[in-house]
């Protein structure tokens, strides 16, 4: 009996587990998953200091028209120990150099001017003005990143700026894949009768990269006992093994049979979805082991749908789904009612609302209908006929067009 879609992704992501953790240097740590929570070591900033190039004043001349005497100068990078603003005095200040004793504020350059030595304020000022105080980013203790984060440009920031030139992350999975069929040739061997490029293994490969993975192409294995048992062999080192073609009910679909003298233990074998219905789970020796269809969008979108939340999982990440949305659908489809389906649309935004159109041939082998498409509309099993008008879910994988 064929899974239902949300049972098939429920045991899978209950299946899966944590890859274990590495200490890498913080350059390198972009796009990886944060495995340790971190507390700020020091206050941030560490003192008072200009926001602006400009002038330290007193309490005493923030409101003050007289001219001041300027008394000192701290450049970005110097101490400011020793050194006070006294009254009717201002010291010039770079952005980003401590603040002086009896800083009150700082006024900009460009509002003041200099005649004979003296500086004029130009209005009045207002205490605290441009000063960057001890602390008022982030506090000495303060839990400021969380295990699970992902690290970004603006948590590298944090980081560095906290000085840690190694941090814990959780390691790049590593993902074995095999494509079967003794009809497929590599991309640039010459291509004979009945036989097909091998571009699974490509896409998959990039859609592992593309969530920080590292893909192990396997090559081709052709439709013999011998041949896959060989490729499976080659796989133990992987954390994942993804498998395309060979699974559904022709003579030579033989991964699912081979895959159990393996040793793989199968947690389901359909599941009642379109495309990719023939789909197949299980775990060898704690291994995931995906088998996707063999048709090349059916590929592309039980990879998305199914296998992408997992790999997300076990390399930390807490966000495992993209981003869904409603939209308008436009046109009509025949749908087959309980049956859940994955429809490629193309989302755009009239102003008013989103809009899903078909983004063409829904064909599994049609593949100009993905390069359109910029969403994946769920079309849930109790659902028949989609007809014009009618709000549909769905799953964003590029941003919204405009009209």
């Amino acid at each position: 009996m064929a899974e239902s879609f949300a049972s098939a992704s429920r045991l899978i992501l209950e299946t899966v587990s944590l890859l274990p953790t590495e200490l890498v240097a913080l350059s390198e740590a972009s796009g990886r998953v944060l495995a340790q929570d971190i507390h700020a070591p020091a206050d941030l900033p560490l003192w008072n200091n200009s926001a602006m190039d400009g002038f330290a004043l007193n309490a005493a001349d923030c409101e003050s028209p007289v001219p001041l005497i300027i008394d000192g100068y701290l450049p970005a990078g110097c101490s400011a120990i020793g050194m006070t603003v006294k009254p009717g005095t201002a010291v010039r200040i770079m952005t980003g150099a401590p603040t002086p004793e009896a800083c009150a504020a700082i006024v900009p350059i460009e509002e003041t001017e200099e005649t004979d030595g003296k500086l004029i304020i130009k209005g009045k000022i207002r205490l605290g003005r441009h000063i960057r105080m001890r602390g008022e980013d982030i506090r000495k203790g303060d839990l400021t990143l969380t295990a699970g984060t992902l690290l970004r440009p603006p948590e590298i920031n944090v980081l560095a700026t906290f000085g840690m030139p190694f941090i814990e992350v959780y390691r790049r999975v590593r993902v074995a894949i095999l494509s079967t069929g003794d009809e497929l040739v590599e991309p640039g061997d010459s291509v004979g009768p009945g036989q097909i490029v091998n571009s699974n293994a490509y896409s998959l490969a990039a859609a592992v990269r593309d969530i920080g993975g590292i893909p192990c192409l396997l090559g081709i294995a052709r439709d013999s006992r011998e041949s896959l048992m060989e490729k499976l062999n080659d796989s133990r080192d992987a954390d994942v093994l993804v498998t395309t073609a060979g699974i559904s009910m022709g003579d030579l679909d033989l991964v699912n049979d081979v895959l159990e003298e393996f040793g793989v233990r199968r947690l389901f074998s359909k599941i009642n979805i379109k495309p990719g219905k023939p789909t197949a789970f299980g775990t060898h020796q704690g291994r995931p082991i995906f088998s996707l269809p063999g048709n090349p969008v059916s590929s592309m979108v039980i990879f998305e749908m199914l296998v992408r939340p997992a790999l997300l999982k076990m390399i930390g990440h807490q966000q495992l789904f993209r981003a869904r949305v409603q939209a308008v659908f436009a046109g009509s489809h025949m749908k087959k009612k309980g049956r859940l389906e994955f429809y490629r649309v193309r989302v755009f935004s009239d102003g008013r609302q989103l809009i899903a159109e078909s983004s063409g041939d829904q064909n599994t082998a049609i593949l100009r209908t993905s390069l359109r498409a910029n969403g994946i509309a769920v079309l849930p099993e109790a659902q028949g006929t989609v007809d014009a008008g009618d709000k549909v879910d769905v799953v964003l994988f590029s941003e919204v067009e405009p009209t």
